[in-house]
């Protein structure tokens, strides 16, 4: 099957995958009582973000595309609230808080400005 967006290439679909790794190390210090609370929640949002990118890849148009993009979006800003609740409650340092922060910012950035490519 010939994709006209190959998944596997897009920048936004590497960094997504990046986020997943990072959410899985930072949640596995999470305390074990989070192991069905925030620290799934964060597993959950992290992998729908690269999974709508993937999913939304395969769609015939550029519209459904977009659907798909905006869908991995707001699953970006759903993982950043995540995250500062996970800082306030003291699961992860200022540090770590810091460069996720950074790179989930980074991240909006990108998927916002390929949805304009394609509009």
């Amino acid at each position: 099957m010939s994709l006209k967006h190959n998944f596997r290439k897009l920048a936004i679909w590497q960094e997504a995958r990046k986020i997943v790794s990072e959410t899985y190390l930072i949640t596995s210090k999470f305390p074990k009582s989070e192991i069905y609370g925030l620290s799934n929640q964060l597993q959950r949002c992290a992998v729908s973000i690269a999974s709508n990118i993937a999913e939304g890849s395969a769609r015939n148009s550029d519209r459904h595309f977009v659907q798909y993009l905006e869908t991995a979006l707001g699953s970006t800003f759903e993982w950043e609230t995540q995250l500062i609740c996970a800082n306030d409650l003291k699961y992860i340092d200022d540090l770590a808080f810091d460069r996720n922060l950074q790179t989930i910012q980074k991240l909006q950035a990108m998927i916002s400005n390929f949805k304009k490519t394609l509009n």
